[in-house]
């Protein structure tokens, strides 16, 4: 009688145990990993300098003294660099009358370059991808970029696929998002990501001076992403997904419309960046951080702003002309080792860096991959990622938080954790990663043609043609 009380008060409690080790094993089949990943660096014909940036600047007809001084100052403030890419339609000088066939060849030689690499390298053949995830936010064609790789990969018949577009800079991290969600819900799954933009058809040939600003600073690239939740694979993964957040700003009207793609007033279409737009990408900003940073900073940090926080608000309110700083309380160094911050431009990466006190050595990769690709879009982060691994800055256990913005407006952010230390295999940046960062970062327009200065508007002319 006594065993068979022993048993029964057991039962609940093998039960229970048993339902733990389910939930933990369960959990171990929906983790996220980076297995690889290929950045595309587009052929040496592709290459922009300042000669040619000159050209092209004085092939746009529309344009006057005042547009070419905004233009100067814009190039030689931007962070771009002199060895970044545009698409061959710039090369033949037909950027005012693309093809629709111009968008498409450049996504293909995107996609044959990078996707081919990735696969070769990983072991993985395109039978054995699961789910296919594009992300292009400017060009959608029929069929989709999507159905163009599956077609030309031969992808399985019941390949999970998503063409994601008109999701701005930040759509990478949507794309790991969508991934994120289908790893919980299946087991055994291998992804592809493939992150990039279409330029061909979006360049802008007016004179209005918040659509030209574009001009200035995207420029070709993508990468190609491998994912996996295959506990059997974990020993060879790069990269561990902690957490993902996703903000979006576009209920708000002012950020809805500061970063929007329209027509001017004499119907050419292009990229409008508005003034609004620094005000909504820091609140958007702010809205993330606030969510993401009890999620990656230990507690210890947490209690520290708290104390802080109410110190000040006290003090705040005790003396009322006491002015607020620009800098975040908290101290993401205390959770975060390395961050990868999107290349929207000099100005995105500078306010970053004040916002959360960063050094110029943990600025440096987003700095470098600016002047070198320029800003890709949304497959600038990854630039920045390889230019970390390239450096070898990636150790077993460190962490890096991704931080990316984007049209909407959006702004998310993300966290890996690298699983083993890396010697940057197949990555873009080796060639040259021993030149960065360079002596100078000095932009040689101004050498060029500051003269543009000191010309008077009632006699310029526009340079021959």
């Amino acid at each position: 009688m006594e065993h068979l009380i022993l048993v029964l008060y057991a039962l609940p409690i093998f039960y229970f145990l048993f339902l733990v080790w389910k939930w933990v094993d369960a959990k171990r089949d929906q983790e996220c990993y980076i297995l690889d990943y290929q950045l595309y660096k587009p052929t040496d014909d592709r290459m922009l300098n300042t000669e040619f940036c000159g050209e092209v600047i004085k092939r746009t007809k529309s344009l006057g003294l005042l547009e070419y001084q905004f233009l100067l100052k814009a190039i030689v403030s931007s962070g771009v660099g002199e060895q970044t890419y545009a698409p061959r339609i710039m090369f033949s000088g037909r950027e005012d009358n693309p093809t629709l066939q111009d968008a498409i060849s450049e996504m293909e030689e995107f996609f044959l370059d990078s996707i081919s690499k990735l696969l070769a390298r990983s072991g993985i053949s395109p039978s054995q991808i699961d789910v296919l995830v594009v992300n292009v936010s400017m060009f959608s064609a029929v069929p989709s970029l999507a159905a163009r790789i599956i077609n030309r990969y031969k992808l399985r018949d019941d390949t999970k696929v998503f063409n994601l577009t008109g999701m701005g800079c930040s759509a990478s991290l949507i794309s790991v998002d969508i991934v994120r969600y289908l790893f919980k819900s299946y087991k055994n799954l291998n992804a592809l990501v493939v992150t990039s933009e279409s330029l061909s058809p979006n360049w802008y040939s007016g004179n209005d001076r918040s659509m030209i600003l574009a001009n200035c600073l995207f420029r070709s690239g993508g990468c190609a992403i491998l994912l996996t939740n295959k506990r059997a694979m974990k020993h060879k993964a790069m990269f561990k997904l902690k957490c993902l957040v996703r903000t979006h700003n576009g209920a708000r009207d002012d950020s809805y419309g500061c970063c929007i793609q329209k027509e001017d007033e004499q119907g050419r279409l292009g990229f409008y960046l508005g003034k609004t737009l620094p005000k909504a990408a820091t609140r958007a900003f702010v809205d993330n951080l606030r969510v993401i940073a009890p999620k990656i900073l230990p507690m210890r940090e947490l209690l520290r702003f708290l104390v802080v926080s109410f110190a000040r608000k006290m003090s705040h309110s005790s003396n009322k002309s006491t002015a607020g700083g620009t800098k975040t309380i908290l101290n993401f160094k205390t959770g975060v080792n390395h961050f990868c911050i999107h290349t929207g431009g000099k100005a995105v990466i500078d306010g970053i860096g004040v916002s959360l006190d960063l050094t110029e050595y943990d600025l440096e990769p987003a700095r470098m991959t600016l002047h070198r690709f320029g800003n890709t879009s949304a497959s600038s982060l990854w630039y920045v990622l390889g230019y970390m691994e390239a450096k070898k800055r990636l150790k077993k256990g460190n962490t890096v938080l991704m931080i990316s913005f984007g049209a909407g407006f959006k702004c998310n952010s993300c966290m890996w954790e690298v699983v083993r230390d890396l010697q940057s295999n197949g990555n873009v940046w080796n060639d040259f990663i021993d030149a960065y960062p360079p002596e100078s970062l000095t932009n040689p327009f101004m050498e060029k043609y500051g003269w543009i200065n000191q010309e008077d508007l009632s006699t310029f002319k526009i340079p021959d043609q």
